[in-house]
C-alpha cells in the first residue's frame, strides 16, 4: 500500500480501526453477558429500540440503551431488540436535507447493528412499500400531511418534530422536496407500527424502551405500546458528560419530582457550587459536545453603549428542536412568533437596551438551523434598533456576566433561565421548560398575562412579587420569592445534575476520533449487574418495578 495514499487517509484509518477495536469490545462483553445472564423461565421479556441514536459507530444514546440491556439480562429477564435493517423508506439520521432523493446509507448502520446486537435476541424489519397509502397521500400538500391520520395513528403529527428537525426548521416550506420527505416519513411510521405491532404480539412485553420518544420511530413504537398499556421509558443524556436521564415520561420535557422536604446539605452545595463555577466560565458540555473553548467578558464597548440606557434585558432563544416539541409551546405557536412580538416591544421601550442572543448550538457543523434566529434577525431589521444588540451563536459573549448586569431576563425555554434564577435574576418565560415545573421562573398561564407582566417588568422599578404570593408583606415576600426561587431552582438543578442524571463514566469514554460519539471501557461483566453497580440497579429497578430513576447513592459521585 503507498505511503502517501497512508498518510492521506489516516483520520479514516484511525476511524475504521477505532470502530473495529469498540466493536469487539462490545461483542466479548455481550457474550460474557449471555453467558452469565440467568434468564428466568417464561419471563415476559423488555423489548429496546433506538434506530434514530446512531448511523455507524457508537453514539451516547446508543451506548446507554445497549449497556442497560445487558444490565436487564443479568437481572434475569430477556431481552429483545427491535432494529432497523433497511426498515424505513426515509429515516431521521440518514435523510440527505439537501436531496431528499437520496436514499439512506442503510449499509453502514446495518453493519454497525450486526457488530452490535450479535450475541443479542434481535428481530429486525425491513421496508415494505404501501402502495395504497402512498396513493393517498401523493396529492397532500402540507397542511393536510400534518393533519394526517391512518388507522386510527396521527401520523402527521407523529412524524412532525423529526422532520422539522432533520430540516433545521420550525416553519416548513410547502414545497416538493419538503412533501415528499413528510410522504416517506409517514409511510415508514406507518411500517414500523405494523411491525413494532407485530412484535408485541409475538413477545408480550413487560415494558418497552425507546430512545428519547420525539424522533418518528421511537414515538411511532411508544404510542403502539402506550395504547396497549405497556410501561414505555425513554432516555437522553443528562447534563454531566457521560450521564443518561431515563423517565416513563417524556425524556425531552423531562419530568422531574423534586420532593418538597429535599433541602441540600452542604456537602450536596459545595458539589453543585463547583459545578456552577465552571458552568458560569463557559466550560462544560453536552452530549459530549464543549461549545465554547473561552468565554469573553463584556467588552469595554458594550459597557460605554449600556451606559446609555436605563435598564438592560437580556432575550435568550434557543434551538429548533428544543422549541417546536408540542410541550414547549404553552403561550405562543412557537419561538418566532413570541420573537416577533419582542420585535415590537423593543421598539417601544427605546430606554431599554435589549441584548438579543443566538443559541450556541444554533450554527453547530452538520446541526446549523435553516431557519435561525440569525436569519430571523436579517429579515426583520430588529438590529437596525439602536436599543438592540444581536449576539450571534459563534460569539463567545458572556451571558452570565450579562445576567449580573440585567433588570431581568427573557427566555423562551432554553437553560440559561434555570441559571439566570440561581443567579438571582427575575426570568420571565415564554415557554414551557424542563425547570419550569417548579416555581423557578415567571411563565404567565396565557398570552395575554404575558404581556402584562413583561410590560410591568420593562416600567417598575423593581420586579413585582407574583400574585400568588401577595398575602404576605411586599418587600418581605419579594425577598422570600427570591429566596425562594433562587432554592427551586438550585434543587432542581441538583436533582438534574446529580439525582436523574445517571452516570455511566465507568463503562464510557470519548472516541476520540469521532465528535460526540464514545467507547467502550474494559470492564468485567459483574461491573453491570445491578448487585453491583447503584447506576443499573437504579435503571433495572426502574423498568422492571417501575420505580423512579433516581440515583441515591451518591457516593459514587466523589
Amino acid at each position: 500500500m503507498p505511503a502517501n495514499w497512508i498518510q492521506n487517509n489516516r483520520h479514516r484509518i484511525r476511524r475504521v480501526a477505532g470502530r473495529w477495536w469498540n466493536n469487539q469490545n462490545i461483542a466479548r462483553m455481550a457474550a460474557r453477558v449471555r453467558r452469565h445472564a440467568e434468564i428466568e423461565e417464561d419471563a415476559q421479556p423488555v423489548i429496546f429500540f433506538n434506530a434514530s441514536t446512531r448511523l455507524e459507530a457508537m453514539s451516547l444514546n446508543a451506548a446507554f440503551s445497549l449497556l442497560s440491556s445487558w444490565a436487564v439480562q443479568l437481572a434475569g429477564v430477556p431481552v429483545v431488540h427491535f432494529v432497523c435493517e433497511n426498515g424505513m423508506s426515509r429515516c431521521v439520521l440518514g435523510t440527505n436535507r439537501d436531496d431528499p432523493l437520496a436514499e439512506p446509507p442503510c449499509w453502514r448502520c446495518i453493519l454497525q447493528s450486526r457488530a452490535t446486537y450479535a450475541y443479542a435476541n434481535r428481530r429486525k424489519f425491513t421496508f415494505v412499500y404501501d402502495a395504497q397509502l402512498s396513493k393517498i397521500l401523493q396529492p397532500m400538500q402540507l397542511a393536510e400531511l400534518m393533519e394526517f391520520e391512518h388507522n386510527g395513528l396521527p401520523l402527521g403529527s407523529l412524524v412532525l418534530p423529526a422532520l422539522r428537525w432533520v430540516l433545521r426548521r420550525n416553519t416548513l416550506a410547502d414545497d416538493q422536496a419538503t412533501c415528499y420527505l413528510y410522504r416517506h416519513y409517514i409511510l415508514s411510521a406507518n411500517h414500523v407500527a405494523q411491525e413494532f405491532s407485530a412484535l408485541l404480539d409475538e413477545t408480550n412485553p413487560r415494558a418497552v424502551v425507546v430512545f428519547n420518544g420525539q424522533f418518528y420511530p421511537e414515538a411511532t413504537a411508544r404510542l403502539i405500546a402506550m395504547r396497549r398499556g405497556l410501561p414505555v421509558f425513554s432516555h437522553e443524556v443528562g447534563l454531566r458528560p457521560f450521564t443518561a436521564y431515563f423517565t416513563r415520561g417524556e425524556a425531552t420535557a423531562y419530568p422531574l419530582a423534586v420532593p418538597d422536604d429535599f433541602e441540600l446539605d452542604e456537602k450536596q452545595s459545595q458539589r453543585l457550587d463547583a459545578y456552577l463555577a465552571q458552568r458560569f466560565q463557559g466550560n462544560f458540555s453536552m452530549a459530549g459536545i464543549r461549545f465554547w473553548s473561552d468565554m469573553r467578558s463584556l467588552s469595554p464597548e458594550f459597557l460605554e453603549r449600556a451606559s446609555h440606557f436605563k435598564q438592560i434585558v437580556p432575550v435568550f432563544t434557543n434551538v429548533i428542536f428544543d422549541t417546536s416539541q408540542s410541550h414547549a409551546n404553552v403561550i405562543y405557536p412557537d419561538m418566532f412568533a413570541w420573537l416577533d412580538e419582542v420585535h415590537q416591544v423593543m421598539a417601544a421601550n427605546p430606554e431599554t437596551l435589549f441584548v438579543l442572543r443566538a443559541h450556541p448550538d444554533e450554527s453547530r457543523p452538520g446541526k446549523q438551523s435553516r431557519e435561525s434566529v440569525a436569519d430571523w434577525v436579517r429579515k426583520c431589521g430588529v438590529a437596525d434598533l439602536p436599543n438592540v444588540l444581536f449576539v450571534d451563536s459563534t460569539e463567545p459573549f458572556s451571558s452570565y456576566e450579562l445576567i449580573q448586569r440585567s433588570k431581568f431576563v427573557m427566555i423562551y425555554n432554553s437553560t440559561i433561565g434555570l441559571e439566570a434564577s440561581i443567579m438571582g435574576a427575575a426570568v420571565l418565560s415564554a415557554g414551557k421548560a424542563r425547570f419550569t415545573q417548579l416555581s423557578t421562573v415567571f411563565l404567565p398561564a396565557t398570552h395575554e398575562e404575558y404581556r402584562r407582566q413583561l410590560d410591568t417588568f420593562l416600567a417598575a422599578e423593581t420586579i413585582p412579587v407574583p400574585p400568588e404570593f401577595s398575602r404576605n408583606a411586599r418587600r418581605f415576600l419579594y425577598y422570600q420569592l427570591y429566596r425562594s426561587s433562587l432554592r427551586n431552582a438550585r434543587r432542581f438543578l441538583y436533582y438534574q445534575l446529580y439525582r436523574s442524571s445517571l452516570p455511566f463514566g465507568d463503562y464510557l469514554e470519548d472516541d476520540r476520533i469521532w465528535r460526540g460519539f464514545v467507547r467502550m471501557k474494559r470492564f468485567g461483566w459483574k461491573d453491570l449487574h445491578p448487585s453491583s453497580s447503584p447506576t443499573m440497579k437504579v435503571i433495572v429497578d426502574g423498568i422492571l418495578n417501575c420505580e423512579d430513576f433516581l440515583l441515591r447513592d451518591e457516593s459514587i459521585l466523589d
